[in-house]
This record gives C-alpha cells, structure tokens and sequence, in this order.
C-alpha cells in the first residue's frame, strides 16, 4: 500500500481525494522541501477532528513552521521517518515554545 493510501473509516468518514495523486505529490514535495531548507526539524501530529483530517505541523529550530493534511497519523510517522526528523503526538507533547514565540514575532512584525 502506498504512503498516501486512503483508507475509509466507513461510509460516513471517508477522507477526501480532491487533487489525487498530484495533491499528494505536492504535499510530500512541501514538506520535504520545508526539511532540507531548515535545521533541527520535529515532526507533531495533530489527530482529526469532526472538522478536519489529522494533520502534520513540522516546527524548525527558529520556530517557522508549515502545515499540511496527511491521511493518518501513521502515514505521518512514515513521512517523519523518510525525512530523519522526529514525530510527536500533539496532544501528549504540545507545541514547542520556539513555535508560539516565532508566531508572536510575525504578529508583531504585521503589526
């Protein structure tokens, strides 16, 4: 089975497949790309809600981050692995303070 494989919960909670398998190649290409051009790289995993599908925050040293939507939490691990960074699940570790700081120092910047 691939990386991005979806799988159905049931018929109720099947992730979406907008964008297919370029989506997906795009997602992958982002986050790669977002590693290599940062250091001190850690993976947090963010787990669905009734709203969205889980989601992985990568968080550089300097606190930059991105987001982006990944089927599950262990295609999540996989990509983490790929990239040698490590993973963490959000809601045991939270969000590191190098990732609010650098959110504060962007506020302030805008404003």
């Amino acid at each position: 089975m691939g990386l991005f494989s979806w799988k159905p919960r049931s018929k109720r909670a099947t992730a979406p497949q907008s964008g297919g398998r370029d989506a997906k190649a795009e997602t992958i290409a982002h986050l790669r790309s977002f590693v290599s051009a940062h250091t001190g790289c850690e993976a947090f995993i963010e787990p669905p809600t009734r709203v969205t599908q889980t989601t992985m925050v990568i968080v550089a040293d300097t606190g930059e981050w991105t987001r982006r939507r990944v089927p599950d939490e262990d295609t999540a691990r996989r990509l983490a692995q790929q990239f040698s960074i490590p993973a963490f699940d959000v809601n045991l570790s939270g969000y590191p303070s190098r990732m609010r700081e650098w959110n504060e120092q962007q506020r302030k910047n805008l404003g």
